[in-house]
């Protein structure tokens, strides 16, 4: 299925701010929120290392600053756009804030919870499903996080 190309432009957006990461030692993930009209609300990129907490995340940070920015912790008619396909943490986090659509890059064959691993984001038995569209700029996504591990391996 052709992908859209706005959702690649979401895309690079998150992957330019991914390259944040870099200078503190933290896997290059990025993330950005969108509003319904494509509007950047937040962006962040992973900051474990940096702020020496587990739960820093691009995708944890970005939900909690677009939450501040609408002043509410629920996300309804928003988009999350991610370089890595999220994880257990984030997954609850996107559900809990009820984000509707997330787009990620590289697909996490080792912890994604959005489809490879498990598939939390669309199990029926919970209280809210995400449309889930995986595998966007693929190719650049995985390429930077395996040029990230390559030498720590």
């Amino acid at each position: 299925m052709p992908v859209s190309p706005v959702f690649e432009q979401w895309m690079d957006a998150a992957l330019e701010e991914s390259h944040g990461a870099l200078e503190t030692g933290d896997v290059p993930v990025g993330a950005i929120m969108l509003d319904a009209l494509g509007n950047v609300i937040s962006v962040a990129h992973n900051e474990r290392e940096k702020l020496q907490d587990p739960t820093a995340h691009a995708e944890v940070l970005a939900i909690r600053r677009a939450a501040k920015a609408w002043g509410s912790w629920q996300l309804p008619n928003t988009t999350l756009v991610v370089t890595l396909e999220p994880c257990v943490l984030c997954a609850g986090a996107i559900l809990s804030a009820r984000i509707p659509r997330v787009i990620f890059g590289a697909w996490d064959d080792k912890a994604g919870a959005a489809g490879s691993v498990y598939d939390l984001l669309r199990d029926r038995r919970l209280n809210h499903q995400v449309e889930v569209i995986g595998g966007v700029c693929e190719r650049r996504s995985s390429g930077l996080l395996q040029d990230f591990f390559q030498p720590r391996r």
